[in-house]
């Protein structure tokens, strides 16, 4: 019963202050848009040094990574202390496949955006040449390089 609530209720209790505190995760949204159709991911990463931030696409998955530091803390009585900090790895579930290699990402206003095509049949199909017995047998040879009578290698001077 706790796993089903845990499920249903996701990460609500913790992002509204009712939870443990992990550290800084950045929220997230995620749609669908354009002709050709492409997923955007939107992430607020306010105070993260963009050049630190590391994108990578796995299959359906959007991974954001990076580094939120804490303010300078040096002689200061602090009343109350809310601002996340810290190491954080995202990992954001796509409900399509991607084409990774044409993925966009840019950042303003503490927003990172990144746009990733998705696939059409097109770009899943790749062509396969089909080569004629003959011809791996030539690029065999060139391969080894040169035989002598006998069809051992000849040394390479």
């Amino acid at each position: 019963m706790r796993r089903e609530i845990d499920e249903l209720f996701g990460d609500v209790f913790e992002r509204t202050g009712f939870g443990p505190r992990r550290g800084f995760s950045p929220a997230v949204d995620v749609y669908y848009d354009g002709e050709p159709p492409r997923a955007i991911v939107r992430a607020e990463l306010a105070g993260v040094d963009i050049d630190g931030v590391g994108l990578e696409i796995r299959g359906r998955q959007l991974v954001i990574a990076g580094e939120r530091r804490a303010a300078e803390s040096a002689g200061r009585l602090y009343q109350q202390i809310e601002i996340e900090h810290g190491r954080f790895r995202r990992v954001v579930e796509l409900g399509a496949d991607v084409v990774a290699e044409r993925a966009r990402a840019t950042y303003e206003d503490g927003i990172l955006a990144v746009e990733i095509p998705l696939a059409t049949p097109e770009d899943e199909a790749q062509r396969v040449p089909i080569e004629s017995a003959q011809e791996q047998a030539r690029e065999r040879e060139l391969l080894a390089g040169p035989r002598d009578e006998t069809g051992a290698p000849r040394p390479r001077r």
